[in-house]
């Protein structure tokens, strides 16, 4: 554990194995794309291009998700707080924390806020951001925590009690169902009786909207998922030509989920160096690259009960686009 800066407000645990994040790309490479679809983890879009990029999506006039649970912070924060009563906030997958303010502010404003843990893979931005927050909030303690949550969630630290972790942005829809109900079931393993979870998930409705959320007019979100070629070739030494493909997302409706794919414009043979591997990719094939899970408040509750939590509250926008639901151990 190493200190951010000459106060004790601050502490920040690296608890990245050495040389981790590299040894996860190359195993999740090397098996996604051997499957028959071939598939990429969303994790590798967020290089600092792909962040950049990200950060634009989420001011485009299609992407209504950011902007429906800023909506639903804003106005409800109080109310969110008043339900779970934390004095500790833990945030997966914090970065810059920009959305959690709401949530640190109707804690001050309680009377409650002692720590705030952001648990994020960015060593730099958390430790900016910590820097930022106890300024804005003097007296809290931050507690960073670096690891990769997915795999590391049970490396977690206590923090005393009355504890409510946030996973936002509707990231939970990246899992595929079977992964969704283990890793809730994991935060639900961590949960003491006076500790909640608040989660972020996009509602279903009509696909138009939905599809055009994540192929914009702009093309900013088919930069966006071709990045993810850049960045193999970058730290794999793949040498993919990100013209030679098309991006493509599509309602699934059946599985109730919208499907993001780069499909090959022409039949070819990509290289890996370092992996000392080929792949083949027909004219039309197409490997995925993220699935986003859509929900009913039905179908969240279900989720939560077959992860061992019952869902407490419900909060959406005025058009009912996002939700922020609060679960508590079943």
């Amino acid at each position: 554990m190493e200190s951010l800066a000459p106060t004790e407000e601050i502490q920040i645990e690296v608890r990245l194995p050495a040389d981790g994040t590299r040894a996860a790309l190359i195993h999740d490479v090397r098996e996604g794309l051997s499957r028959d679809l071939k598939e990429l983890p969303p994790k590798y879009f967020y290089d600092e291009l792909g962040s950049e990029l990200f950060e634009q999506i989420t001011e485009l006039a299609e992407y209504y998700p950011t902007a429906a649970e800023r909506a639903i912070l804003r106005s409800q924060s109080d109310s969110i707080v008043a339900a779970a009563d934390p004095e500790c906030l833990i945030e997966l997958g914090s970065g810059s924390a920009a959305k959690t303010r709401t949530l640190l502010d109707a804690m001050r404003d309680r009377g409650s806020l002692h720590t705030y843990v952001p648990v994020d893979i960015s060593e730099q931005i958390t430790r900016r951001t910590a820097v930022e927050l106890i300024d804005e909030y003097p007296g809290m303690n931050v507690h960073g925590v670096i690891c990769d949550f997915e795999s590391q969630l049970e490396a977690l630290p206590g923090w005393g009690r009355r504890r409510m972790f946030a996973f936002l942005g509707g990231t939970i829809g990246n899992f595929p169902p079977a992964r969704r109900t283990e890793f809730l079931a994991r935060i639900a393993a961590l949960l003491g009786p006076e500790d909640s979870l608040l989660l972020g998930t996009d509602l279903i409705k009509d696909r138009a909207r939905l599809e055009a959320a994540y192929d914009d007019a702009a093309g900013v979100t088919a930069k966006f998922n071709k990045n993810v070629l850049a960045v193999l070739n970058r730290e794999l030494g793949a040498d993919f030509n990100l013209d030679r493909f098309e991006h493509v997302a599509f309602y699934d409706e059946r599985n109730e989920w919208v499907d993001i794919r780069l499909r090959s414009l022409v039949e070819q043979e990509i290289s890996i160096a370092n992996l000392e591997m080929t792949v083949r990719f027909s004219a039309g094939e197409e490997m995925r690259t993220e699935i986003s899970a859509k929900f009913l408040p039905d179908s969240l509750a279900r989720n939560y009960a077959e992860a061992g939590l019952r869902m407490a509250e419900l909060w959406t926008d005025p058009e009912h686009l996002f939700a922020l639901s609060l679960a508590r151990p079943g």
